[in-house]
This record gives C-alpha cells, structure tokens and sequence, in this order.
C-alpha cells in the first residue's frame, strides 16, 4: 500500500521538525523537501514590492517535484533505496502488501493543481504573525533576509495562498503550531497509525 502524506504550512512553523521526528517512526517512509526545488537565485524574479519573490510558486523547479513524486509512486522500495532509505529485503509479491509512506514537506503544497489530487492526507502548520516573525529573526538562511522582507512579501504571500489553498476545497487538517512539538507529534502519528490500520 503506498500512502503520500501532506505537510504544509507557514514559514517557520514546524514542517521539518515534525517530518523528521515522523519520518524515523513510520516504516518504509520517504521524503520530498519542497525547499530542495528552489530555482537558483538568479532565475528568482523582483517583484513589485522591491524584493525576490521566493515565497511564490514560480521559485520552485514545480516539474522537478512531481517528476520526484511521481518517481515514488511507481516504484517505492526503488526510491527509499536511492535515498539511502533502508527497506526489508522481500519478494514483489509481499511489496506490495508492505506500507511505503512518503511525506511531501513544503510551504506550497497546496497551491499548486498538478499535485492536488496525490496526497492521501494533508496536514496544515499555522502560527500567528508575531510568532513567525520572531522564528524568522532567529534563523540563518543561505540567502539572508533583507530588511523588511518579512513584513513586504513573506507574509502577504503567506496570507494570499493560504486563502488560494482553503479556496481550493482540500481536505485539509489544520495544525496550531503554538502546541508543544511533542503534542503536534503524537497527534499527527497517531492519526496516521490510525488511518493506516483502517485501510489494511
């Protein structure tokens, strides 16, 4: 059985924390890092607003992605081992009775209508406007922030696609980011646990 997990949401909310901490737990689990795909930052536009748009869809190699997920979805046990992902050793047959999950990571997962109909479960990080602003503050990033980036383009986009995503019909579990690690954790492992041991 192949389950492709979402996990989306605002800049610095979570994301790869929780994939990590999931990736480690659930078996045969594999991970797409949308931040992997960013073009290279002299094929990122200016905007209208004075500064490089990486918060929008067209900074991501999109193509890439899907071809990268796709690639997954044809052959699992191929894929995990590419990744260094180690699987138990087993015949065809049994392949195909074994769980292979990939979990898809990224700020713009939901935005984007090639992709719409993959995941099996989405999941959505948020946290509120000062929250993100000060775990932006303390991160160090390849290409750092220029003053007033945050507040010029990072969070009016945040804003403009998560009202695109919620207009978009997915099913989609919205997670507060203000819980404890530990509790956005237990509750997105158990609900995985649970949905899983439903569709055996």
């Amino acid at each position: 059985m192949k389950y492709i997990i979402g996990i989306g949401g605002v800049t610095n909310g979570g994301k790869t924390t929780l994939t990590n901490r999931l990736m480690k737990a659930l078996p045969n689990c594999c991970v797409v890092h949308q931040d992997d795909f960013y073009k290279k930052p002299d094929q990122i536009a200016v905007g209208e607003d004075g500064f490089r748009q990486w918060d929008v869809i067209t900074a991501l190699d999109m193509e890439a992605m899907t071809n990268t997920i796709k690639g997954w979805a044809e052959n699992p046990v191929k894929f995990a081992r590419s990744h260094g992902v180690g699987v138990p050793t087993s015949d065809p047959e049994s392949d195909e009775q074994q769980v292979h999950i990939l979990i898809v990571e990224g700020f713009l997962l939901y935005n984007y209508r090639p992709l719409m109909d993959v995941y099996n479960k989405c999941y959505y990080i948020s946290i509120p406007y000062e929250e993100c602003k000060r775990r932006r503050s303390t991160r160090q990033y390849t290409v750092p922030d220029p003053p007033g980036l945050f507040d010029g383009h990072v969070w009016p986009m945040y804003l403009k696609h998560r009202a695109e995503m919620e207009d978009s019909c997915l099913d989609i579990e919205c997670l507060d980011g203000l819980k404890s690690k530990e509790k956005i954790y237990t509750q997105v492992y158990e609900d995985i646990q649970n949905t899983l041991l439903n569709r055996l």
